[in-house]
């Protein structure tokens, strides 16, 4: 069980570099560096920094042992920025730059990649770096549609590759800790989670425009058939376009349900479905804004998430959460945290976040649970990598919890029920709903082993 003395050891452990810079003793850290493998030190390469893996360049610059040996993007605007924000944490390392991800697989010096590119990159990239020889650290959701997403679980096993999933609660303590709990039988038989999301995003519309010259928009396109290119697209709303992206099933629900089957113990459903639309606005969104995803599983458990994505109302006092219900009780959380309630509703227990007691570190702001829970999920990832063992989410973990969310989506798009095969999470006789398992893709870049 986690303490907050070894909560608060085991985070400076995995950021040691911001207060120490990466020195070592006897030789400079940029020429100690150089040396691959010296000191289990690992090469990563940065893909994808425009926003989200900006701030995941530091995380990984922070590591113990690790360089930052390469920054990617087809947004030439990106990887200045990115380079910036690791050297802030370890300047005696100056990344490479690269806009082609296909050239940084081909460099030998590199040991893992991460991947916040697209989501229609996710699984592609991760098939590609695990046949080049590298371990991959991809964000969520792994995959585009379910057929590549068990392409990358394949291709992690055949290349024995590490391949972690950003689902970064699973190496939080405290909600390690609650979900420890759930399964020793603190609200007893656990049969349901509810799981949630909301926000107040506004309307898109897109329009006809020119390829701006800072982007790579053929590489951006990448594996998903040519479009024309269209202001307001990137670098966000791609989201919202089946073409590219996954819906806010996907971007967002994909972190609770990811905890919702773990603390429930459960793999494939037996039954999905889903209702919603776009309902806020009238404009160019092909994804629902409001929808609610429904999974029956065996042994009489069910899980439901909910999403508004245009109003942000919350839910229990939270924007997002999940609440698991047991015969005995109830159990919330939605970060590093937990509480218990009885039948009536009355607390119980209560477990906080211990990410304050961090706040002495140096470098970045530690205090941030969000920087705590990425700071120890890297942690893990690259500790998996020295040791040959498997990540809190491994690839195989991640292909179910965004297996479920696509299966919501797949349904949403057939407007009906899903009947699944509880062993393997396959749709079971609906071959409108089974041509959606998988998706075309431009021609030489389809996916293969």
């Amino acid at each position: 069980m986690s303490t907050r003395r070894s909560f608060i050891e085991k985070v400076a452990a995995s950021s040691a570099a911001l207060a120490i810079g990466g020195a070592t003793t006897g030789m400079s850290a940029k020429s100690y560096g150089n040396i691959i493998g010296a000191n289990d030190r690992i090469h990563v390469a940065m893909i994808g920094v425009n926003s989200r893996g900006k701030s995941m360049s530091a995380t990984f610059a922070g590591q113990k042992n690790t360089n930052v040996a390469c920054i990617c993007d087809v947004d030439e605007r990106a990887i200045p920025k990115a380079i910036k924000a690791a050297m802030e944490i370890n300047p005696e390392i100056t990344p490479k730059s690269e806009k082609d991800c296909r050239k940084v697989l081909e460099d030998k010096t590199i040991d893992a990649i991460y991947i916040a590119t697209p989501d229609h990159w996710h699984a592609p990239l991760t098939i590609m770096g695990c046949q080049a020889g590298k371990h991959v650290y991809v964000e969520k959701p792994l995959s585009h549609n379910p057929h590549e997403g068990e392409l990358a679980v394949a291709a992690a096993r055949k290349y024995d590759r590490v391949v972690q999933m950003g689902a970064q609660r699973r190496s939080a303590p405290v909600l390690t800790q609650g979900i420890e709990q759930l399964h020793k039988g603190i609200i007893g038989r656990v049969y349901m989670a509810k799981t949630w999301y909301t926000n107040a995003r506004k309307s898109t519309f897109l329009t006809p425009g020119t390829v701006p010259s800072w982007l790579d928009y053929d590489l951006w396109q990448g594996p998903a058939p040519r479009m024309p290119y269209k202001e307001g697209l990137i670098h966000y709303n791609w989201h919202w376009f089946w073409h590219w992206g996954t819906a806010e099933t996907l971007n967002n629900g994909t972190h609770e349900v990811d905890v919702a089957r773990w603390g429930l113990g459960v793999d494939f459903p037996t039954r999905v479905t889903s209702a919603g639309g776009r309902y806020h606005f009238k404009d160019d969104w092909e994804t629902p804004d409001t929808q609610v995803v429904a999974m029956d599983f065996p042994g009489r458990i069910s899980l439901v998430w909910e999403c508004r994505s245009s109003n942000g109302r919350k839910i229990e006092g939270a924007d997002r959460g999940i609440i698991f219900y047991g015969e005995n009780g109830s159990l919330d959380t939605g970060d590093d945290a937990y509480k218990v309630y009885d039948l009536n509703g009355k607390l119980v227990k209560e477990v906080k976040s211990e990410a304050a007691e961090s706040s002495g570190l140096q470098g970045r702001n530690l205090a941030s649970p969000n920087l705590i829970m990425d700071s120890l999920h890297v942690a893990d990832f690259l500790d998996a990598i020295r040791k040959n063992r498997r990540p809190n989410c491994d690839v195989e973990t991640g292909y179910k919890s965004v297996l479920a969310m696509q299966l919501g989506n797949i349904s949403w798009r057939v407007g009906r029920d899903l009947n699944i095969d509880p062993k393997n999470g396959h749709i079971i006789n609906d071959k409108e709903a089974q041509k959606l398992w998988s998706r075309t893709y431009e021609k030489g870049w389809e996916p293969k082993l």
